[in-house]
């Protein structure tokens, strides 16, 4: 029997850590997201926080649990508490995690970039739940990445417990809100925010490809294991799962 691909997540707090667990069970035994709460809570939409949530210490006493799972590649499933420390500083943090465990590891901000060159994008507008100061910090991430940001939406919300509230409607509309005709897609980078559920309704409302922080993480988590796959229901980018390479330092 085929061994079910894994891939181990390091959640920070709470929000939509049921998004993962409801995947797995609609894929029905196609593939395993055990998930690891790390310290957080509530997390507050401040980059100082941010910086606390994702520190080495924080991450490696999580992958320590999720090496339980043996995983194939673990995430740290958590955009702002990445792209707070910038571009190479969040290569550094994932490359911590996987030499820690021995294992591919990345990160949710690493995830949109890796996947909007997948795509082929070059533009693209920001729908952010976050306040706009911590957004800025998305739009620069992505900057580093060479990936223009045409627009920057921001819904000022202070919580990841908040976000996590959030509906299809909700979201599909800050989504539309944020689209420009000169964006290629739209990027909702906040993991508290259900999202898996939705994707290509989320399309359909934009009109283009929409890229959300929970299905790149699903998504990156496959990439680096080399375990790429098509999975219905899951937007473009499982529509468009051909193998990449990723330069060194990209």
């Amino acid at each position: 029997m085929n061994r079910v691909p894994t891939i181990g997540l390091l959640y920070p707090g709470v929000g939509a850590e049921d998004d993962f667990p409801r995947l797995e069970q609609r894929l029905a035994g196609q593939l395993r997201l055990p998930v690891v709460t790390t310290a957080g809570g509530d997390v507050l939409h401040t980059v100082d926080t941010l910086l606390s949530v994702g520190s080495s210490a924080n991450l490696l006493e999580g992958a320590r649990r999720v090496a339980a799972y043996q995983p194939d590649a673990v995430m740290w499933a958590c955009t702002s508490g990445s792209f707070v420390y910038g571009w190479r500083g969040a290569q550094e943090q994932a490359r911590r995690i996987g030499d820690d465990l021995g294992l591919p590891a990345s990160s949710t901000s690493l995830a949109f970039a890796h996947a909007v060159k997948h795509l082929g994008l070059s533009s693209v507008a920001i729908a952010a739940s976050y306040p706009e100061d911590l957004a800025r910090h998305f739009r620069r991430f992505l900057a580093d990445a060479s990936i223009d940001v045409v627009h920057l939406g921001s819904s000022g919300i202070a919580t990841a417990g908040e976000v996590g509230l959030m509906g299809l409607d909700d979201i599909a509309r800050m989504a539309a809100a944020a689209d420009r005709p000169e964006a290629e897609a739209v990027l909702i980078p906040d993991t508290a925010m259900h999202s898996l559920a939705w994707l290509d309704e989320l399309e359909d409302a934009v009109g283009k490809p929409v890229l959300t922080a929970n299905q790149v993480t699903v998504w990156e988590g496959l990439r680096i294991a080399g375990l790429l796959r098509n999975f219905s229901g899951l937007g473009s980018l499982f529509r468009s799962t051909e193998a990449i390479r990723i330069p060194a330092g990209s």
